[in-house]
């Protein structure tokens, strides 16, 4: 009797062990987990975040889609309003190349970043060489860029090499450059682009501090921009988008900043969802962030030029022409600009909608890696009416005219979604499953034995009488 019991007393003590034992590794498995997670997050050679830092893993694709004029003549001689339809998607292999001059000093890392784009005809419409009617650059350049006073010389320009207010050009020449007979230069949306650099970026490593990692401590030099003529709009904040700080907090909206731009933005917590097999979460840009400053207060630094956006009430737009060498480019969400019926009527044939237009980034919550996004951005130009000019002359008010919108994205593909789960959740469902199975085996162990300990006792031990 005294072994049996001896035995079930030993059982339930063991089962005890095992269940403390379990519920030791809880907190010592989560933590051996974030350490884990965050010495793999620090930006140094040999960490997973610089293998995927240093060199893009997905393909990233740019795809334009243009707005072809059709009505140009009407519009130039007769105030008509603009009608457009959007041709596209002509797609572009992008990022593909790795981080140059990569200095490591003090925790920091400083790099440029080559730019180059590839032709894939594959996944566009038609090739380079398919023309569009498009506005004039040199034209609305030329006539932002010249004051009133001498418009004279602006319509002497446009006479003297028969230009007008839209030209037709290839696909290539837009957004690669062409040769102007106007300005006698080589222009072009994005030229000069192939071979150039963006940067130097100078970034935190989070060596000394996992918070930080990746976050933009200068860019070209500066720690600040000097395109805004306020301290708020010149901060730059947080990362390049392409990886957060570990462990993400999806209560907070995640900060970063957008050369394309040449601002910083912020981003909020829209859902969670599933990527092959990875739970993501899904940011989206927050709805202030291009809102008119009677809106959004903070945007009033963003304001350049009241006449156009009708003393600073025009929402979704950002006049980038100081960090663009003063080219009146206004860049928009794709359908924010043109999601109001006022400003629809302006140019007819446009048709937004946030499914295929909304900007998103889909970040993995425990490295604060983002594996899918899409950046959505719509470039546009200004011009307006002149007593002088004369393809300018039945113009009625400002325009802020479309001429392409992007979408640039990159996904996780299948394999490397299989390397990342093998990798970092492999480790952790091992751990989960080792400390819920001591748990329930030592609570099982305990309580039987426990059980059995006490119906033993019970039954051998002599009755009390009264």
């Amino acid at each position: 009797r005294n072994r049996l019991r001896c035995g079930l007393l030993a059982g339930a003590v063991f089962g005890a062990l095992l269940a403390v034992l379990g519920g030791i590794l809880i907190p010592a498995g989560n933590s051996i987990i974030e350490g884990t997670v965050k010495k793999e997050a620090v930006i140094e050679n040999g960490t997973t975040a610089y293998d995927n830092w240093v060199s893009t893993g997905a393909a990233v694709y740019r795809q334009f889609w243009f707005f072809d004029v059709t009505n140009p003549v009407e519009i130039v001689e007769n105030g008509a309003t603009p009608v457009v339809v959007q041709r596209g998607p002509y797609t572009y292999k992008t990022r593909y190349l790795p981080k140059e001059n990569v200095t490591f000093t003090n925790f920091t890392v400083t790099f440029l970043l080559p730019l180059g784009a590839i032709f894939e005809p594959s996944m566009s419409v038609g090739p380079e060489e398919d023309h569009i009617t498009v506005l004039n650059l040199a034209v609305a350049g030329a006539y932002s860029l010249t004051p009133t006073t001498l418009h004279g010389v602006v319509e002497r320009l446009i006479k003297s090499t028969n230009s007008s207010l839209f030209q037709r050009r290839s696909v290539k020449e837009l957004l690669w450059g062409y040769y102007d007979p106007m300005l006698k230069v080589t222009t072009g949306l994005f030229s000069p682009y192939n071979g150039t650099y963006d940067g130097p970026y100078t970034v935190s490593t989070g060596e000394d501090d996992i918070a930080n990692v990746g976050k933009i401590l200068s860019w070209r030099g500066e720690e600040s921009l000097t395109f805004w003529d306020d301290k708020y709009c010149n901060m730059i904040n947080g990362t390049d988008a392409s990886s957060f700080a570990p462990f993400v907090d999806k209560r907070k909206p995640l900060y970063f900043f957008s050369s394309d731009i040449c601002r910083s933005v912020s981003a909020s917590y829209e859902d969670s969802l599933d990527l092959k097999g990875i739970k993501v979460y899904r940011y989206t840009l927050q709805p202030n962030t291009l809102a008119a400053p009677n809106v959004n207060p903070d945007n009033q630094c963003y304001c350049r030029d009241p006449k156009v956006t009708k003393n600073c009430t025009m929402a979704g737009v950002l006049d980038i022409s100081s960090c663009q060498g003063n080219k009146p480019i206004y860049i928009s969400l794709p359908h924010f600009l043109y999601g109001s019926p006022s400003l629809r009527e302006s140019v007819l044939g446009l048709s937004p909608s946030p499914e295929h237009h909304d900007t998103f980034m889909d970040v993995e919550p425990i490295t604060g890696f983002t594996l899918r996004f899409a950046k959505r951005i719509q470039v546009n130009m200004m011009y307006g009416p002149s007593k002088v000019i004369t393809v300018l002359k039945q113009v009625k008010d400002y325009t802020i005219f479309p001429i392409v919108w992007l979408n640039e994205t990159a996904a996780l593909d299948h394999e490397t979604a299989d390397m990342f789960k093998e990798e970092l959740f492999s480790r952790v469902e091992t751990l989960e499953v080792l400390q819920l199975s001591l748990l329930g085996i030592g609570v099982s162990i305990f309580v039987l034995c426990f059980t059995m300990y006490c119906v033993v006792r019970c039954r051998h031990s002599p009755g009390k009488f009264v």
